[in-house]
């Protein structure tokens, strides 16, 4: 059975004083033993970290972007966060969703997809752009149900650099997905 979550979200903006909170929270949901109490795990194709305070105060720091945070409304605790960055005139790039591993299954990641690409539609973007790793088939196709589309667009996996963990396997590489959430 899944967990349950409350409606009585809030959405709001990380500021310095949630990097630490985040970084434990992406890397519990990404990496290590606690992530795979989740099915977002990444931990048997990469090891270190996912993300660390420097990585993503660039992030929170970068023009038209933002991490947006879900709390518990009259709480601080973080359930789950997702990157957001206008990246052109038309499309914003959606990243780092992130779930708390023991909510995940709740809906809770389906709600913060759905305030992400509010927050894409309120810049004035018609397209999301995402990257998935391709050994990622089960996320792929939670994405592609939630109307996203995999085109034939691929990226190389960024070897050599241990900011976005270690690989476990020679042959990573990501995915490009999008979706036309607007006119």
């Amino acid at each position: 059975m899944s967990p349950e979550i409350s409606s009585d979200l809030v959405f709001t903006s990380a500021g310095e004083a949630d990097l630490a909170s985040l970084s434990v929270l992406v890397n519990s949901a990404y990496r290590g033993d606690s992530s795979k109490a989740g099915w977002t795990t990444e931990a048997d194709l990469l090891g270190g970290q996912r993300t660390d305070i420097e990585g993503l105060r660039e992030q929170i720091n970068t023009p038209h972007a933002e991490i947006l945070m879900a709390r518990p409304q009259n709480e601080s605790s973080i359930l789950g966060c997702v990157y957001l960055k206008k990246i052109s005139e038309d499309t914003s790039y959606l990243g780092m969703l992130t779930v708390n591993p023991t909510l995940q299954g709740s809906g809770l990641g389906k709600k913060l997809l759905i305030a992400g690409e509010k927050w894409a539609a309120k810049k004035g973007t018609a397209w999301i752009r995402m990257t998935v790793i391709a050994q990622r088939p089960e996320l792929i196709a939670w994405y592609e149900k939630q109307g996203y589309t995999k085109t034939e667009e691929t990226e190389t996996f960024p070897y050599g650099d241990e900011r976005f963990g270690i690989p476990q396997r020679s042959d990573l590489y990501f995915c490009v997905l999008k979706k036309r959430i607007s006119n």
